[in-house]
Formats: C-alpha cells, structure tokens, sequence
C-alpha cells in the first residue's frame, strides 16, 4: 500500500521527461549488471572445463 502511494505521489510529481529517463538509467544499469553476470558465468564455466585437462 505504501509503495503505490509512493508511485502515486512520484507520478504527480514527476514531469514525463523525468519518468522516462529515471526508467531508462535504472535499466542501463541493470543491463549492465546482467551483462557483466553473464560473462563472469562464462569464464567460470571455461575455467572448469579448462581445469579438468
């Protein structure tokens, strides 16, 4: 409940302009995240298979 009062208040508050790039900032960095995630998978999985030659 207190979190949609929150975006209530935020939307009424917030310009269009500022939501949008608020949204898009928050998703750069989580894609960012995700990305460097799956390459450190990467390399441990061809560490492990390297390792057992």
């Amino acid at each position: 409940m207190t979190r949609v009062l929150m975006l209530l208040i935020v939307l009424m508050l917030a310009t269009s302009c500022e939501l949008v790039e608020g949204i898009f900032k928050a998703g750069v960095g989580v894609g960012i995240f995700i990305v460097i995630a799956i390459v450190g998978i990467i390399i441990l999985i061809l560490s492990k298979i390297g390792g057992k030659n």
